[in-house]
């Protein structure tokens, strides 16, 4: 008797299961759901262009602030080779060489 509570009740999950994924892909299938992934399709794409154009702004920034970085650092290489140049000039004054 026991057993036979639990096949009927398997049988029971089995066929709602069926019923739901038969309803369910009726559903999906609609043209109201169409519409709805559609509409979500082009929200991602939409999304999708503003992420691009932020990572385009952004890589842009990089590129000045790299470019800016390099001609500091050229700066202050000159400028420490100039003080170099001028410290060797004054010890040689009056030198032989």
């Amino acid at each position: 008797m026991f057993l036979a509570n639990i096949a009927w009740k398997k049988l029971g999950i089995f066929a709602g299961g069926v019923l739901f994924g038969t309803a369910g892909m009726k559903i999906l299938g609609s043209q109201d759901a169409k519409k709805v992934y559609t509409e979500a399709a082009a929200a991602v794409l939409r999304g999708q262009d503003c992420v691009m154009k932020v990572s385009t702004t952004i890589k842009e920034n990089c590129e000045d602030i790299y470019a800016d970085a390099k001609r500091i650092n050229e700066k202050r290489a000159e400028a420490e080779e100039k003080a170099l140049i001028c410290d060797c000039a004054e010890e040689c004054d009056g030198k032989e060489v």
